[in-house]
């Protein structure tokens, strides 16, 4: 009996162990989207936009931290797509990126899933297709990921949260202007600006209460600055970090990057003014939406409240105030700043020089003289059935040379665990924002003219702020630290669209010789397989 009871009592011990191992799993949360053409009027005028299940912009993904997604994507459209998720680590899974060098289009009328994992992380992000030119059409989407109940936040839960897809847009379809950027001319300038797809919406709060603004820039080219009549902004979250908590009147949001703000309705009961308006443009466009407090009897009034002048200066300034705050978690218990960036020196420094040079007669955009142009085959696929003539590890320099712009497929080799510095250096007389897949990385410098190892004296290394896209301001440098401990093959683009799709763009292969599903996932069984890699199957 004394057995038979001993054998019970293992066998319990098993079952509840299995049903524990089970019940740790992070939750699964399974999506199916069809994107279409639809009509919308976003600037006044009738003109075909991309629609995600039927909506412009597309469905807000809410998430939580390390929860599984499974998202069927349809596409109905006439043309190959991809989405991408902007933010999105996608740890151990370059697979699921979304962009060119990563994954096949998906052809018209079939599907692709996408299983990835917000691992690890929080904050505001988007999604939007990285295919051709489809961002200028729509297609795009609110990406927010929210801490788990059991991770403390840097503050109070607001009383609401409200999601802004802020940009530039066109009346000209898509297809139109991809035909200007072919036939080597530059984009015109925008026709306006939108608010979640809109001329005007109004966001509806109760006195005396604070809400959470999450703001994304998702323009094809143009910063924007973001403002409240009458309201003051705190800034508590950048691209899934915790932020030291200043308080703005106005706010710059370059193309690409997303924010968080807090702001309390003190102000007497009435409607106020929400505006975004353009940057560092001859013509500035205005967009404007309302905050509505529920006890107003009195619509918005006087005029919509000016943004700052034409200051680069102001607006670098107002970037080096943004300060990673030490001691909060971010979607982890262990505080911000337990990983001392700043005490580690660097492997290496890769120089980076963004240019406009005319290119066979058309116009290109370069990094470090070359101008990226898709092969037919993903470079990831062609990186894992080991096919040659796709890309090669010399097509780009690590410093800017003398060489003729020209075209190539540009892949930066590095390795898994190097600690890089990347200094991002701009001589044109345009504003610039850069944006990395499948990291975070610490911003430690801005700096005008030409960057030099001398400028290290300014860099912060205490607490400099990470996020996946940063600027860079007319005639100066911007210099990044990242920590290469996400294996797989990323892109390192402009977020501008127009540059980005005329080459301003390159791939960073992060490379560990021992295949290891520790370091990497295998390649997925639903993987779609295009070019030279057509015809072969999956292991």
């Amino acid at each position: 009996m004394g057995k038979l009871a001993l054998l019970h009592l293992l066998c319990g011990i098993l079952i509840f162990w299995a049903v524990s191992v089970v019940k740790a799993e992070d939750p699964y949360r399974y999506f199916t989207w069809t994107a279409t053409y639809g009509m919308a009027s976003p600037l006044g005028t009738p003109q075909q936009v991309i629609l995600i299940n039927g909506q412009f912009p597309g469905p807000r993904l809410d998430l939580v931290t390390n929860e599984n997604i499974v998202l069927n994507l349809i596409n109905k459209l006439d043309e190959p797509l991809l989405l991408t998720w902007n933010g999105i680590k996608q740890r151990k899974n370059s697979w699921q990126d979304g962009v060119l060098g990563t994954n096949c289009p998906i052809p018209p009328n079939r599907n692709y899933i996408y299983r990835f994992q917000p691992k690890d992380q929080i904050g505001s992000y988007t999604y939007f297709p990285s295919t051709q030119l489809h961002r200028a059409a729509g297609g795009f989407g609110v990406l927010n990921v929210y801490a788990r109940s059991v991770i403390p936040v840097p503050y109070a839960k607001p009383a609401g949260d409200f999601s802004l897809l802020i940009g530039d847009w066109y009346k000209t379809s898509h297809k139109a202007l991809r035909q200007i950027l072919d036939s080597g001319k530059s984009l015109p300038f925008p026709d306006g600006l939108l608010i979640n797809g809109q001329k005007q919406s109004t966001f509806t709060g109760d006195q005396g209460k604070t809400y959470m603004f999450r703001i994304s820039n998702v323009g094809l080219k143009t910063s924007i600055n973001f403002r409240i009549q009458g309201h003051k902004m705190k800034l508590v979250e950048v691209e899934g970090s915790h932020v030291i908590q200043n308080l703005y009147d106005s706010f710059d949001v370059h193309v690409g990057q997303s924010l968080s703000i807090l702001v309390t309705l003190d102000q007497s009961p009435k409607d106020y003014y929400i505006v975004a308006s353009t940057r560092f443009t001859a013509t500035v466009l205005t967009s404007t939406s309302v905050l509505h407090y529920t006890n107003s009897q009195t619509p918005v009034s006087g005029p919509v409240p000016a943004g700052p002048v034409n200051q680069f200066q102001w607006s670098l300034m107002q970037a080096r105030t943004i300060r990673w705050n030490l001691t909060s978690n971010a979607a982890r218990p262990n505080p911000q700043g337990s990983f001392h960036y700043g005490k580690i020196t660097p492997s290496r420094t890769i120089l980076l020089a963004n240019s406009a040079p005319l290119i066979n007669g058309k116009q290109r955009y370069t990094v470090n003289g070359i101008s990226y142009i898709n092969p037919d085959t993903p470079l990831k696929l062609a990186d894992h059935f080991n096919i040659p003539g796709v890309f090669t590890l010399d097509s780009i320099r690590s410093a800017p040379t003398a060489d003729s712009p020209h075209l190539a497929t540009a892949v930066l080799p590095s390795s898994l665990h190097e600690f890089l510095e990347i200094v991002f250096q701009n001589n044109e007389d345009t504003m610039q924002s850069w944006h990395l897949d499948g990291y975070d990385f610490w911003v430690v410098g801005f700096g005008s003219g030409t960057w030099t190892q001398a400028s290290r004296k300014g860099y912060n290394l205490v607490d400099a702020l990470t996020r996946h896209t940063t600027q860079v301001y007319p005639k100066s440098w911007t210099a990044i630290f990242v920590s290469l401990d996400n294996q797989g093959m990323w892109n390192l683009r402009s977020a501008m669209w127009d540059r980005q799709y005329l080459g301003q763009q390159v791939y960073l292969r992060v490379y560990n010789p021992t295949a290891s599903l520790a370091n990497e996932y295998d390649i997925p069984t639903n993987a779609l397989l295009c070019g030279k890699a057509a015809a072969l199957r999956h292991p």
